[in-house]
């Protein structure tokens, strides 16, 4: 798993040793990194840098259009017009592109 937080990367290094040292937890230095090649985008903070995709972009780096958003930052129509699977956490308010 790719992860990026450049606040919480010095805490996780602390909290997680032994899975940063064997590979199942993998640091980024940009929030494109991690997506890289990710199987799907999971939001846990509301920071301004997240608020604003290049939906596109993002689509190319994912190996699906699929995001799970804690955070609820995005609008789920419009995601779904888009060919999106959104998962608004704790909204309600999920959906899933008609392909």
């Amino acid at each position: 798993m790719a992860a990026y937080d450049p606040k919480a990367a010095e805490e996780a290094e602390r909290l997680y040793p032994e899975a940063l040292a064997d590979g199942r937890l993998i640091l980024t230095t940009t929030k494109e990194e991690a997506t890289e090649g990710a199987d799907a985008l999971v939001i846990c903070t509301e920071w301004k840098r997240f608020m604003a995709p290049n939906f596109d972009q993002l689509a190319l780096a994912l190996r699906q259009k699929l995001i799970f958003d804690g955070r609820n930052l995005y609008d789920p129509e419009r995601l779904a017009e888009l060919g999106w699977t959104y998962f608004a956490i704790g909204r309600g308010a999920s959906v899933q592109a008609v392909v």
